[in-house]
Formats: structure tokens, sequence, C-alpha cells
């Protein structure tokens, strides 16, 4: 006998292909996919292997959470066109899927080494760091920018870049580092989002692969300026040229409660 004339009952069918047999009965009951007979001595389903692969297909389309209607309307048309029209939804579904999961990765590892950070910090020391380039959404700012403009305009960009939520990415602001040698600590130019995984795009800032100055600055706003001097002449001491902007960041915003407690991270690139 042909393995393809062979009755399998529903338990073998369903052990075959990794379902519950409670899962066939209600294909059945619903018109989705049928036994190749039904015993009429005992009503029993039974199954052979030539329905193998439309019974894959479907475990395949609902493991992409296509719904059982969507199924329905395929398997009563099947082709390869619609077939190929449905699994390229899901491949682009798919994509997104991935991209998402990568970045809320590239997230939480940010996060972690935030903490790592935290846990092993000398808030005095003054290091160089090598860093791989970067590219920022960034949206313009002066000293009458309020707290509330500020939000609009990050909320804004979130939502142009279809980002969702501010977690799935890391923000801060820039100052120039001309304004900082000219002792104009407190002229903020821009703030900046970093997305992962967002591709080059004309209007995006580019953050230059290369050295950076790292440093960090604990407690309030007002007190940045000294940090910033004591860094001027770190550099100075060391022939350090600084140049672009300084980008800072905050690295321990959802383990504290008090602003004194807040501590920003400080990068700048250098030559020299």
């Amino acid at each position: 006998m042909n393995k393809n004339d062979k009755l399998l009952t529903i338990g073998q069918f369903a052990a075959m292909h990794g379902i519950n047999k409670k899962t066939l009965m209600w294909y059945d009951e619903i018109g989705l996919f049928k036994p190749a007979i039904i015993n009429p001595e005992n009503g029993y389903r039974c199954y052979n292997y030539h329905q193998s692969p439309v019974l894959e297909t479907i475990l395949l389309l609902r493991e992409l959470d296509m719904s059982i209607h969507k199924i329905q309307d395929f398997m009563k048309n099947r082709s390869a066109s619609g077939l190929k029209s449905l699994l390229e939804e899901k491949i682009a579904d798919l994509d997104m899927q991935i991209t998402h999961l990568q970045a809320v990765r590239t997230t939480l590892c940010t996060h972690y080494q935030n903490m790592d950070t935290l846990l092993t910090i000398d808030l005095s020391e003054i290091s160089i760091v090598e860093k791989e380039e970067r590219c920022l959404v960034t949206v313009d700012i002066d000293q009458n920018t309020s707290f509330e403009q500020a939000v609009e305009l990050i909320t804004a960009e979130t939502e142009k870049y279809r980002l969702g939520r501010l977690h799935e990415a890391y923000y801060g602001s820039m100052i120039s580092v001309a304004d900082l040698q000219n002792g104009s600590f407190d002229n903020y130019s821009r703030l900046f989002i970093e997305i992962p995984f967002l591709p080059y795009q004309t209007g995006l800032h580019v953050m230059p692969k290369g050295r950076y100055l790292r440093a960090f600055h604990k407690g309030e706003w007002s007190s940045i300026p000294k940090r910033y001097q004591e860094i001027l002449g770190y550099a100075r001491e060391h022939h350090l040229a600084l140049h672009g902007f300084s980008y800072e960041t905050g690295i321990n915003e959802n383990v504290i409660d008090r602003i004194e407690d807040y501590i920003v991270q400080i990068e700048i690139p250098v030559s020299g």
C-alpha cells in the first residue's frame, strides 16, 4: 500500500504534527481542515499522509498569528500567488518585529552598561574612550525653550520616527564646545534622541566615530559649569583638542528619586 493511501487515526495524525487531537476536531467542526474519511461504523476521523502538507500550511499561518477567518479564505481558494501574498505580508511583519526586538535588546544593553557603570564609577575620574559612529535625531532648543516645549518637541520626533515609547531609545542634550570654551555653560542648543537601528537619513546628526573625553557629574544642573571647568582644565593639561559638541546623557534616572542623586555622563570628541 502506498503510504499516501494509508490511514492514520486522529491521535496518530495529531502526534505526527505535534498538536492536540482536539485541534483537529475543532478544525473539522469549523470546516477548515477535514479528515480524509470518517469511519461510518464508529464515527472516528481518519487522515492520510497526503494531507500533511496542507495541515502544516495551516499550522504555519497560525504560528504567524493569522486569523482563522483569513486562513479559511485562503484555504477555499489555495494558489501559489495567494500563499506568496500572505507570506510577503507576514515576512514584512516579522522583519518589523525583529527590528523592534533588536532595538529593545540594544536599549537593554545600554541600561545594563549604565548600571554596571554606576556600580564601578569614580565620579572624579576623567577618561578617554573609543566610540563608534552614531546617528542622532536632534531638535533645536535655546535658553528660552521651556520644559513643556522640550517635551512637545521630543514627542513630535518620536511620533515622526514611529518610535512608540521613549524607553526604546536613549536621549540627552547637546552644547557646543565653542560655547563651553567661551564660558557659556548653559547655552544648550539641541536635544538628541538615539533610535537603535535607524539608518542614516538626510537631516540626522552624526556623532562621529573616534576618541571621546568622558566624565560624570552628580547633582543639580546648576553645578555642571564647575565640572566643565575641570574638564577644560584636564584637556589643556593633556594637550587634547575638544571639538564638536558635548553630549550629556542621564544614566541613573530609573533608579533614583532625588535630583541630587542624578548622574550625567558627559562625552566630548577629542583629538591630540
